[in-house]
C-alpha cells in the first residue's frame, strides 16, 4: 500500500467516524451537547448514582454486623460489574464514538443502576421482615 492510500483511508475513516451517516462533516462538539443544562443533568445523575453505588458496595461489607455476609459481597460484585460496562459506554460516548441516541441507554442504564442499588440497600438492612 502506498503512503498516499494509506492516508486517504485514515481520512475517509476519520470522516465516516463523524459524520453519522451523512454526506457532511459534523464538526461539531460532542454532538452539538455545550449548554450547561446538558452538563448539570450529567452531572447531577453521574453523582447520585456514583453516590449511591458507594453507600451500597460500603453496606455490602459493612452489614450484618458481626461477619460480612458472602450473598451480600456477591452482590456487590454484580453492581460494581454493570457499573463498569456503564463506564466503559460513557467513555465511549464523551470520545464521540457513539451517536447521540446512545445517551438515552446510558441514562436507562443508570436508572437500573439507581434502582438495583435501592434493591440491595434494602436487602442488606433487612427492611420489610
Amino acid at each position: 500500500m502506498t503512503r498516499n492510500s494509506v492516508n486517504s483511508a485514515l481520512k475517509m475513516d476519520e470522516r465516516m467516524r463523524r459524520s453519522y451517516g451523512t454526506e457532511t462533516l459534523d464538526s461539531r462538539l460532542l454532538f452539538g451537547e455545550t449548554s450547561a443544562w446538558n452538563r448539570l443533568i450529567n452531572l447531577a445523575v453521574g453523582g447520585i448514582t456514583s453516590l449511591l453505588v458507594i453507600v451500597t458496595i460500603i453496606s455490602s461489607f459493612v452489614f450484618p454486623t458481626p461477619a460480612p455476609n458472602a450473598l451480600n459481597i456477591f452482590f456487590g460484585i454484580c453492581i460494581i460489574m454493570i457499573c463498569s460496562s456503564v463506564l466503559v459506554l460513557i467513555f465511549w460516548y464523551r470520545q464521540g464514538d457513539l451517536e447521540p441516541k446512545f445517551r438515552h441507554l446510558i441514562y436507562y442504564t443508570l436508572a437500573s443502576i439507581v434502582l438495583l442499588c435501592l434493591c440491595a440497600n434494602l436487602y442488606f438492612h433487612d427492611v420489610g421482615r
